[in-house]
Order: structure tokens, then sequence, then C-alpha cells
């Protein structure tokens, strides 16, 4: 088997983790990134949510979240350089009902990550089309992961290893303690119609025309729906379908995806067949992944919790700042309002460094929707925006461990906010 030697290696090329290689490359390590997909970007590309949630406290329409995250707006030329308000942003593609802002165009990320990647030179490489599917553990290290892809099984022996798979992995292959509570959020496929003319009654009409569907049987489940023109003015963006399973079981995914794509097309031909507006429409795309809002989480040395969202509690070791509601999907049918529970909109809160570090590995950090929080607090930690700051102090905290010739789970996390500060990324303060 082959092996490559590397300092840092980044499992996972969505948002945390494209945000987390970006950061170590740019500190300095060796880097190496591997992503199932073609292109990086996760959710953004692979599923097709154009939002960057979690950026903007909506009280206060400031940013919370700068850093990558913000370069990645501005190069979308989304939001003006030095944006730090909602007010900032492209007016069109602002939903200030969310605080978020839209990104005008999915395939036009994966350009910008690539670019981004190959400004990295020698310190950056990625495997596209290559996935994990094991790790070699050796006295509470991980001292290699196992990727599969068209040369076969290569061997990656790292320093330090940072997991953004979003199902924590490589975290739960190494025998970090993780936790899956039941009952698991649903999974979404979204996709996108074409050719429609909207008409003051369309969206009124699609809800009804879907409810009819589901007392029919027709369609198992589905929620709102969200029923947006963010690409064009003649084109739909559909976030509907809900799809109960289990992501980190081969054969669950599985089902999820194909039932996924089955209820969107059954989605398209009701619409296009009793809803004014749809009659000349037609089905551009789904996918290619179907979006998981939930699934493993790591417990790691501190787990955020509701209670650390509702008091804004602070820590000095903060590396990253959540603000988006408690966006609890349940596994059933609902209309109108999509969450559960309160939807608290908290004010920004602190993120702490030890929950990204597992605990039992001492050079693994874990970063994005699988962090360590309670069900609660990662129904907010979990989106887009709040991801990359986790990843790119991921990235960065494992670039100091490489230079200190050090572990990850031995950095202060204080030293990691220090430096976050120092490339204009870390958590919110209001000072």
């Amino acid at each position: 088997m082959n092996t490559i030697h590397t300092d840092v290696l980044v499992c996972g090329g969505g948002c945390a983790g494209i945000a987390a290689a970006l950061s170590s490359a740019r500190n300095g390590a060796r880097t190496m990134l591997i992503e199932r997909a073609g292109f990086s970007g996760g959710i953004i590309t692979a599923v097709g949510l154009p939002y960057f949630d979690g950026l903007i406290e909506k009280a206060t329409g400031r940013f919370v979240v700068f850093g990558i995250a913000r370069e990645l707006l501005v190069a979308m030329d989304a939001a003006r350089p030095g944006a730090r308000h909602i007010d900032d942003c492209r007016t069109e593609l602002v939903t200030k009902f969310w605080g978020s802002v839209l990104i005008p165009n999915t395939d036009k990320f994966k350009l910008l990550t690539d670019s981004l990647i190959r400004r990295q030179g020698d310190k950056l490489q990625v495997l596209y089309h290559s996935m994990a599917c094991a790790v070699e553990t050796k006295e509470g290290r991980i001292a290699a992961v196992i990727i599969a892809n068209k040369d076969g099984l290569t061997r990656i022996v790292a320093r330090q290893v940072v997991d953004c798979t979003g199902d924590a992995d490589i975290a739960h292959w190494a025998g970090s303690p993780t936790i899956k509570l039941q009952p698991l959020m649903p999974m979404t496929m979204h996709f996108r119609i074409g050719n429609v003319v909207p008409t003051p009654e369309t969206n009124a009409m699609a809800k009804e025309v879907l409810i009819a569907a589901h007392h029919a049987g027709k369609l198992p489940e589905f929620y709102g729906p969200g029923l947006i023109f963010a690409f064009a003015k003649d084109e739909a963006y559909i976030h509907a379908t809900r799809v109960p399973g289990d992501a980190t079981n081969a054969a669950d995914l599985t089902r999820a995806e194909m039932q996924g794509r089955a209820d969107a097309w059954t989605i398209f031909e009701e619409w296009k067949a009793k809803v004014p507006g749809f009659a000349d429409s037609y089905l551009i795309s789904s996918g290619p992944y179907i979006g998981v809002r939930e699934s493993r989480r790591i417990i790691g040395e501190s787990v955020l919790s509701l209670a650390n969202l509702e008091q804004n509690t602070r820590y000095d070791d903060a590396v990253a700042t959540g603000c988006w509601f408690v966006d609890i999907h349940p596994p059933k049918t609902s209309v109108d309002k999509p969450f559960i529970g309160s939807g608290l909109p908290p004010r920004p809160y602190d993120i702490s460094y030890r929950t990204l570090v597992p605990q039992k590995i001492s050079n693994l950090l874990v970063a994005g929707r699988c962090h360590s929080a309670s069900k609660e607090a990662g129904a907010s930690s979990r989106v887009t925006v709040t991801a990359m700051a986790l990843g790119e102090a991921a990235g960065c905290a494992a670039a100091l461990a490489v230079a200190a010739k050090d572990e990850v789970a031995l950095i202060d996390g204080c030293k990691v906010r220090e430096q976050l500060a120092t490339q204009g990324g870390g958590p919110f303060t209001d000072a």
C-alpha cells in the first residue's frame, strides 16, 4: 500500500474542511485535503444550499463571523470588502427574515475554492474523489488514515488530523467517544426547477398541492415548502423534502438518497400539473448529495450546551462565534414553521476550543456540525458559516501544533484565539 506523509490531514472538504485546509496551509503546515466529491464546498456545492447561515446576528444585522467566511463572501461579490453589517451585502442577496446572505452561484463557489487551494502552492494538496475508509491508531494517537480513490488504498501519515467529515467518522473509527441521539433530524434533497412563471398565488397553491399529495400517500414527508427564486426570476430553488434516516449507515443513506430524488420528482410533477406558473417548467437538477443535518457528534473536552446559548457564556479559549437560532427539524411533515422548539435566536455566543478536542486521541480535532455540542446547541452551531469558523480554528490549531512539535489536544486554546486574531478570524466580541 502506498504511503503519503504530510503535516496536517483534513478529512472532508465541506464548509468546515475547506476553511481548515486553507487555515492550516496559510499558517505554514504542509496540508492535505481529501474530499469524496469532485469539488469542495460541501452543503453549498454538493447539496445546493445557497446560504451563508450563522454570519449575521439577526437582531442587529452585524457580522459576528469574519475570517475565511467573510473572505469567501466578498470573493463571491456578495458583500463589500471589509463588510461588517448586513447593509454591506448586496441587497438582492439578503434574506433579512433569517439573517442570511445568498450565494449568487454555487458553481462559481466551486471555482473559488479551487482557486484558493491552488494559491497555496506546495503547502496544500487536494485529492478529490477520495474517502477516508479506516484509521490506524497507536498509543492514543492516529498513526495513519486509510483513504480509497482511483489509486486504490493509500495510507496518509499525518502529524495532526482534522475530522471535517460531518459525521465524526475519523473520531469514531479511532475510538473517541461519540453520540448519536434519536430521533435524528431528517435529511433533505434540494432541487431546482426552471422555466417557472411565478404568480401571486404560486406559493400558497404550491403548499396546498403538497398537503394534498401527502394526504394521498404520494409524498411521504415534507416541510414548508421553501420555494425561493434565488438564482433567477424564472428558476425555483426548493427545500421541501424530508427524509428520516441515519447518514452514518451506508444502506440507510442509500435509501434516503433514492427517496429524496423520488420525492423531488413527485413535487415537481405535482406542481407542473396543478400550480399556476409551473405548466412549462422542467426539473433542472437535484443533489448530487442529500443534505444531512445531524448524525454523530463527538463528546469532547467541553460540550456546547443550550444553557451556553441562553446565557451567552464567554470563554477565554473561544475560537468561534455562533448566532443561528435553535433550528431543530422534526422527522415528520410540518408546514409553514419548519422547526420545532423555541427557535431561540441567541445573542452571539462563544464556542470553546475544547469542543473541537475529542477524548482519547491526542492528534485529532473535529470541526463542523459534528463538534462537541448537545442536540439543541448543535442545532444552532451546525450551519454553514459557523462550520467555516470552526474549521478555520481547527486548521490554525493543527498548524500551531506542528510548529510547536506538540499535539493539538495539548495546544492552549487561548493561543489559537490569539493567532486567529492575527489572520482576521476568531470569535466576535463587543469590544
